[in-house]
């Protein structure tokens, strides 16, 4: 069966659109998706990165080196030869060692003959692509502390007795879970850009449609693809579009104030919220065609920049993202 198509996924707006920013600008640093069973967080991920055009990369590089970026490649990455390839779309399994996601050396052949002989891991083969962990908080907290590294570093660093080996690893990272199910820590929580909550959907209209969609894709998913093949067309276009024009769109001094007072008035820990909504915000405005960040950018993205990071009041049972909105009303009404 075919990946399902990104523009036929019914409802999850917010997890859409987090999707979109993250691919966007890979900075924001990843995309956290709490939610229940069968919610379409792994198909739309998947959606999306199967929507994206194919990447160049230089032939039979291990690390999907682009053709002008060889001199970074840790291999003698000399081919002249340049082909195409589908996005790297990588599952991380629970049970990865460590060895697994960075990579290993092979110290026998390094001290015999001199040579450092590297064996990629996942975040090699997720490297221009995304990186996907289903139930993210039941991996190993070390392990996720080395991704969240990575993310941010845009580069992955293996050392080993006095060898060590650098290669570029560029991904968005995507992890997903259920909170039944044990939480992340507060301070790997505040390392992901944005964070999306999804609820199974009430509306009966909804779910029949998630039933008419996902049994026309199994009967036949070639005729379901080309049904919305132009709608992700559109999607595509819409995310190269705002990857060009990202450099280009201009945040006001007036918006950096609202982002900073937002993320004051809400008690968000640190300096990554306001990072992380300012690129949010930013992206969005490319996404949506606009050559500026207005305060409408910045309301829409600030549950999702900031829902995670903020302190827990035991005296306090209201949400995150109420606490958020009632804190947007009552600096920009």
């Amino acid at each position: 069966m075919g990946i399902f198509p990104f523009s036929a996924i019914v409802g999850q707006d917010e997890m859409k659109l987090a999707l979109l920013v993250a691919a966007v600008d890979a900075r924001i640093g990843g995309v956290m998706i709490f939610g229940d069973r069968g919610t379409g967080k792994s198909t739309a991920a998947r959606a999306l990165a199967a929507t994206l055009p194919p990447i160049r990369v230089v032939e039979n590089c291990r690390f999907n080196c682009e053709p002008e970026a060889q001199q970074d490649c840790p291999d003698p990455c000399t081919s002249k030869r340049v082909r195409k390839m589908a996005v790297p779309f990588v599952d991380l399994p629970l049970g990865s060692t460590e060895d697994r996601v960075l990579g290993t050396l092979d110290l026998e052949r390094a001290l015999a003959h001199g040579e450092k002989h590297f064996e990629p891991g996942l975040l090699a083969k997720a490297h221009r692509g995304f990186l996907y962990i289903d139930e993210i908080n039941l991996l190993e907290d070390h392990v996720v502390d080395l991704l969240l590294d990575v993310a941010a570093s845009g580069e992955n660093l293996v050392e080993r007795d006095g060898l060590s080996i650098r290669h570029p690893a560029r991904f968005v990272l995507i992890g997903s879970g259920n909170p039944e199910e044990g939480e992340l820590r507060p301070q790997l929580l505040d390392r992901f850009g944005l964070s999306v909550e999804v609820r199974t959907p009430e509306a009966i209209e909804e779910r029949v449609e998630i039933m008419r969609r996902c049994d026309a894709q199994e009967r036949s998913a070639v005729k379901f693809a080309a049904k919305w093949k132009s709608a992700d067309g559109k999607v595509l276009r819409q995310i190269a579009r705002a990857k060009k024009a990202l450099a280009n769109v201009k945040t006001p001094a007036q918006i950096l104030k609202d982002t900073a007072a937002l993320c004051k008035t809400v008690g968000a820990d640190g300096l990554r919220g306001e990072l992380t909504l300012m690129r949010g915000a930013r992206a969005l405005a490319a996404l949506q065609g606009d050559d500026k960040v207005t305060r409408a950018h910045l309301t829409q993205m600030a549950p999702l920049s900031l829902r995670h990071r903020l302190r827990r009041d035991v005296l306090d049972e209201t949400g995150s993202t109420v606490r958020i909105e009632l804190a947007i009303k009552e600096l920009f009404s």
